[in-house]
């Protein structure tokens, strides 16, 4: 069939060279706007609903808020899982949607539903807060901050006001989270025995503060033609002048408030402390917004702090740990991969060609069909990630398969006819060769497209992947068939001497083997069958694994003391394990946070590393080490996390009987913690906390007109304060301090104390807590997690040295697991899961992709049976890239998989090449033995230097040389792997199968005319 845009783009060269020079340009200023990030921007629909309700503990908490904001959830469109994570004085409930749902609408449903049962939630509650995040993944920076000259909560409002501020302003930047230091406000430390003597409370003192020392509009006035705002300044004006302010006791009675309080302007109760190598610190992080590039983010972001510290001289800040480092080093090493690559390739197919004008024309593919690849990607939003660029160094040595072709097509034909110039013999070759080089093309893009709509997490990184190396497959057909040919035809030189076609010493062995195979068609038939069931075979002997192991140098480790523990302790604790940590010769720093939202017995601890070169160990293997150096601390259990901030493996327990729930939670952990090669084994499961119990005597209550909110209210205001929306507020250099009125912090508060609180009567009058209360010691837990309306307690844990899949495979095969009560339902979580959904998903694709190969096939050659011949070589390819996975101790994972997908389209190529040309040679009225053999020795040159050129620009990446490998070297493994097999074996097997199925149609084709 001939394909006249060849020809016609030979014989009008100007306009095929105008458009792709417009296309280059494009490309070029495309690339330099297209954002640069680690990962694409995956967004999963999560709208968060908090609600607080200070002092309340998580099982109150759990039966009057979070049980009826799970229910009134629960109905909307699209809900995919409901999760829940209840704290002393805390409820946060996310809501992940399918992916597709409307996230505005998602949102607005969440406040509309939340909003319906406000009525019948606690009146104790702050406002609750529907919220979706905005900020696109983890952190890009975090930063230490110290200032010598300044106090903690100076320092904290620096970070908040002017830092916040002027980060917030730089395009890019969605929020900026400060981590350590403590809040400005003024505190009111109450006088328990003066408190005692006037017989007044901590909540009335609260109270009157609030309501006095304000300052309120008061309307207006109209005077003499003069209008007049009217207004009422309550708020006083210093420290000094607090302490003055009136405290009224009843009956005319009243007090100073420094009479029976000291004031104090300094910091709030540290309920968190951050230090960077034993020195007390405070740090912030800053997150992108959705669709940034982390570069440009980056740079900006390191320039105004410049800013900032040039005009805050006692102000230093130290960079703690950077994504963006880590992603400019990810895209410098693909481009340079891509370079690299792309020499290589250009080198094998110039030891083939052995010409230069040759090699030039295969090499100018690569640029011309990358180039306009960077604008569609632009018009598609997407950007410059780990994904897409894997991609695009995948494709660099497909790229030049159709220009091979195209030229080795051309050479060809020159070294055949003497009287054939390379105008004559482009025009020739090009529509000789066209449709195998459309049908190519479009098998990559039929294999790739379904691949972009796979659905789940696992499609946001699969679709740009998908995309981009359909793109650039498209362009590149472009090229072979406007350009290439033209360039051929202008630019070659025919050969000084015409010799003939020479079969060369291997072609010649290869055709005696291709004879051999068409004289014992069914040994190798058999042989070819074995080859397939044996590449099968090797399925469970293969490790599978999600996402392969990246070395962020960076590792993170929580501990946890026993509840009860105090903020000081826990810090000891975390200086403690630090300074194990620092003995380490990979260690460059540590940074530890102790207490914060997670609790005050938890502390998280920053190891930062040594870049990779530059120490022994892997950031695993690190980890694994110094665990048994931390386990010495006593009533500790120490875990770390991957780089996600979780656990590798997540075990998730679901049950409403809470009782079965943690005796089988214990029985899993205990199992898990005998498997080698799992480490940080730990649970999720709640732990007492120490309590002390208030309980009402009725009787007395009521007879004084006392009533459960007031005995909780007394004891919650004298403990901790009023909530910040109820308390007073100073003014202090153009903002508002509040005013927190509580009891001193222990030692000097007592459970005696506590027993001596006044509560106010109805009588106007108050009596001691003791005299209408039983106050005694209990327990409760200290946190509640839920996961779809139900309990749940997740075991988790680390592998080292054990794939995830084998792990999962032994945790599963425990007898707790094999023998789960009935009330108690598991499932995978965290990577598990989504390894799971990775490979479900991906058989669909490979489906659905091998469908389209054949309906294409179908479509291009008008024939039901032969494209079962160019698919043939598919099953071929998969045993090479099994057996290379094996051979290396490679995870069958995400990136794997993305190679195996490649060999899909590169395997049908080589077989679509050979099979056209013997369908030609047949059509031609060659007999059909000499048509295959013939077929088989002109095109297993052109098959095997397109595959030499694949596996040279993917040699780099599995040998992992470069800047940064781990993401593509299973990627690169698998490619060679089955490249090396499906070229092998389909130059062997295929001539085959197709003489089999020609025999297959000689006889079918007649009987079916004649049923017609």
């Amino acid at each position: 069939m001939s394909m006249p845009i060849s020809t016609w783009a030979i014989r009008n060269p100007i306009p095929p060279i105008v458009l792709f020079l417009v296309l280059t340009v494009a490309g070029l200023i495309a690339f330099r706007q297209l954002p640069v990030t680690n990962m694409p921007n995956a967004v999963v629909p999560v709208v968060s609903v908090i609600i607080n309700q200070p002092g309340a503990s998580p099982s109150e908490i759990e039966i009057q808020i979070t049980r009826r904001v799970e229910g009134a959830l629960a109905g909307l469109s699209g809900v995919k899982h409901i999760t829940s994570t209840i704290a002393e004085g805390s409820s946060i409930t996310n809501v992940e949607f399918h992916l597709g749902t409307d996230y505005d609408r998602a949102t607005n449903d969440s406040r509309d539903a939340l909003a319906s049962i406000r009525d019948q939630l606690p009146r104790s509650i702050l406002e609750p807060q529907v919220r979706r995040e905005e900020a696109d993944g983890g952190a890009i920076f975090s930063f230490g901050v110290e200032a010598p000259t300044m106090r903690p909560e100076e320092l904290s409002w620096f970070v908040d006001d002017t830092v916040n501020r002027r980060l917030l302003a730089v395009p890019g930047v969605a929020k900026v989270q400060r981590n350590g230091g403590i809040n400005h406000e003024v505190t009111v430390t109450l006088d328990p025995a003066r408190l005692a003597a006037f017989g007044v409370s901590a909540a009335d003192i609260s109270r009157q503060l609030a309501q006095t020392n304000i300052d309120l509009p008061g309307g207006r006035l109209v005077q003499e033609g003069t209008e007049y705002s009217l207004r009422t300044l309550g708020g006083v004006q210093s420290v000094k002048a607090l302490r003055q302010t009136w405290i009224n006791l009843g009956n005319g009675r009243g007090v100073r408030l420094g009479e029976i309080a000291t004031v104090t302007d300094g910091g709030a109760e540290p309920r968190s402390i951050t230090t960077l190598n034993g020195k007390p610190a405070v740090t912030f992080a800053v997150f992108r917004a959705k669709g940034a590039s982390e570069l440009t983010v980056g740079a900006a972001v390191r320039e105004a702090l410049a800013d900032i510290a040039a005009n805050n001289k006692a102000v230093t800040f130290t960079e703690l740990f950077s994504l963006v480092d880590f992603t400019q080093t990810s895209f410098s090493s693909t481009l340079y991969t891509f370079f690299e690559g792309g020499l290589l390739t250009i080198l094998t197919v110039f030891l083939f060609l052995r010409d230069g004008r040759s090699t030039a024309l295969a090499a100018i593919t690569i640029p011309l069909s990358i180039i306009p690849t960077f604008l569609a990607l632009y018009f598609l939003g997407y950007s410059l990630n780990m994904v897409s660029l894997m991609a695009i160094s995948l494709v660099t040595g497909v790229l030049v398969d159709d220009a091979i072709v195209e030229i080795e097509n051309i050479h060809r034909h020159m070294a055949d006819d003497p009287t054939k110039k390379p105008y004559d013999a482009a025009i020739i070759a090009a529509d000789e060769i066209g449709l195998a080089v459309v049908a190519t093309t479009a098998v990559i893009c039929a294999v790739f497209m379904p691949v972009s709509f796979m659905g789940g997490v696992v499609g946001q990184f699969f679709v740009q992947f998908g995309v981009t190396v359909a793109v650039a497959a498209f362009f590149s057909l472009v090229v072979a068939r406007l350009l290439t040919p033209m360039l051929a035809a202008y630019l070659l030189r025919a050969p000084a001497t015409h010799q003939g076609p020479v079969e060369g010493r291997w072609g010649a062995r290869y055709r005696r083997l291709v004879e051999w195979t068409l004289d014992h068609r069914g040994v190798t038939l058999l042989i070819a069958a074995a080859s397939v069931a044996l590449s099968f075979g090797m399925i469970p002997l293969l490790s599978t694994g999600y996402l392969p192991y990246e070395d962020y140098s960076q590792s993170t480790l929580t501990i946890e003391l026993p509840r009860g523990s105090t903020l000081a302790q826990t810090d000891a604790t975390a200086q403690r394990m630090a300074d194990i940590l620092r003995e380490r010769p990979e260690t460059l720093y540590v940074l530890t946070n102790a207490g914060g939202e997670q609790g005050v017995n938890v502390a998280n601890l920053q190891i930062k590393l040594a870049p990779p070169k530059e120490r022994d160990i892997s950031q695993r293997e690190f980890e694994a080490l110094v665990l048994p150096a931390l386990s010495v601390v006593p009533d500790v259990r120490a875990r770390f996390s991957n780089s996600s901030g979780g656990k590798d493996i997540s075990i998730i327990l679901t049950s409403e009987d809470t009782q079965a729930l943690e005796r089988t939670a214990k029985a899993v952990e205990r199992g898990m913690r005998g498997i080698d090669g799992i480490n940080s084994v730990g649970s999720t499961a709640p732990v007492s906390q120490p309590e002390i119990v208030i309980t009402p005597d009725f009787a007395k209550a009521a007879q004084l007109g006392i009533s459960v909110q007031a005995l909780s209210d007394a004891v919650n205001i004298a403990t901790i304060g009023d909530t910040d929306a109820n308390l007073a507020k100073f003014n202090h250099n153009g903002r508002q301090l509040v005013v927190r009125v509580r009891l001193a912090a222990a030692p000097e508060t007592t459970l005696e104390t506590v027993r001596e609180l006044r509560v106010p009567t109805a009588g106007g009058g108050s009596v001691p807590l003791s005299a209408v209360a039983s106050i005694r010691f209990g327990a409760g837990p200290a946190s509640i997690e839920r996961y779809d309306r139900r309990r749940k307690i997740a075991v988790e844990a680390n592998v080292d040295g054990l794939s995830l899949g084998d792990a999962l495979e032994m945790i599963h095969e425990l007898p707790a697991m094999e023998n789960l009560p009935r009330s108690v339902d598991v499932r995978n979580g965290g990577d598990g899961e989504e390894m799971t959904d990775l490979f479900n998903r991906f058989l669909e694709a490979i489906a659905a992709g091998l469908m389209l190969v054949y309906v294409i096939q179908v479509l291009l050659y008008k024939d039901w049976i032969q494209p079962l011949t160019r698919m043939a070589a598919l099953p071929l390819s998969i045993g090479g890239a099994f057996l290379a996975l094996l051979l290396t101790n490679t995870d069958l994972n995400m990136s794997a998989a993305i190679g195996i997908l490649m060999l899909m389209g590169i395997a049908d190529k080589n077989s679509i090449l050979l099979v056209d040309y013997m369908v030609e040679r047949i059509r031609n009225g060659v007999d059909r033995r000499q048509a295959i053999v013939e077929s088989c020795t002109v095109r297993a040159r052109p098959i095997i230097m397109t595959s030499l050129a694949m596996l040279a620009g993917m040699l780099p990446i599995a040998l992992g040389i470069g800047l940064d490998t781990a993401f593509r070297e299973p990627m690169a493994i698998a490619v060679i792997g089955g490249l090396i097999s499906s070229t092998a074996l389909s130059l062997i097997f295929v001539p085959v199968l197709f003489d089999y199925v020609r025999d297959a149609e000689d006889w079918l084709v007649p009987r079916l005319r004649r049923l017609l």
